[in-house]
């Protein structure tokens, strides 16, 4: 595994790019977030998204969500309704997972049975250069132990992982939680899970 240690609020750039290409090769990295430390792979590589599964020693029918980079690229990959844009615009770049109708463009792979997809823009620089630069959404998937408990150190995470996955971008010890999840896919708000974002704006 490729490590580089990158300043928390004004990543460099050459190590962002190192990252860019490793994704664009298809590779698997392990990179910050808002909340924790995520698994992630170009979403439109079949190959490396087997590779997350694999790695994260997940079912084949897990639905991982994906980062975008802005609220102009929702489009793209979700149809959304006026009170969903409302409420993103209002709660992003943050902790949050959005569950949103899936846009035809994203892999069927990344879809739930009710035909709808989970997207993050996180607000964490790397994360969000990452995506922007590679032009792609990328897997986040939250790094964790076998027991699915959450790894905060990048020095545990760098043993753990080293023979799996290509790249690491760190900065430093991330003791967060997982993103709060809301449903914005019908006609009312469901939080799903509570995690990092406050959910007090859909009571």
């Amino acid at each position: 595994m490729d490590y580089y240690e990158l300043h928390p609020v004004n990543p460099q750039a050459r190590y962002i790019n190192k990252a860019i290409e490793t994704l664009k090769n298809g590779g698997v990295i392990i990179y910050p977030t808002d909340t924790l430390y995520g698994i992630g792979c170009d979403i439109f590589n079949r190959d490396a998204l087997e590779r997350v599964y694999l790695i994260k020693n997940e079912p084949n029918d897990k639905l991982f969500s994906f980062i975008i980079p802005d609220l102009k690229e929702i489009s793209n990959y979700a149809r959304v309704s006026d009170y969903a844009y409302k409420a993103m615009k209002k709660l992003l770049p943050g902790p949050y997972t959005f569950i949103l109708p899936a846009a035809k463009e994203v892999p069927k792979k990344l879809w739930s049975k009710r035909s709808t997809v989970g997207i993050r823009i996180p607000a964490h620089p790397v994360a969000i250069n990452l995506v922007r630069d590679l032009g792609h959404p990328i897997i986040s998937t939250s790094v964790t132990n076998r027991k699915g408990e959450p790894i905060y150190d990048p020095e545990e995470i760098r043993v753990v992982f080293n023979p799996s996955v290509d790249l690491m971008l760190s900065v430093g010890h991330l003791e967060g939680v997982e993103s709060t999840v809301v449903d914005l896919s019908g006609d009312e708000a469901d939080v799903i899970r509570e995690g990092a974002g406050d959910t007090s704006f859909f009571e």
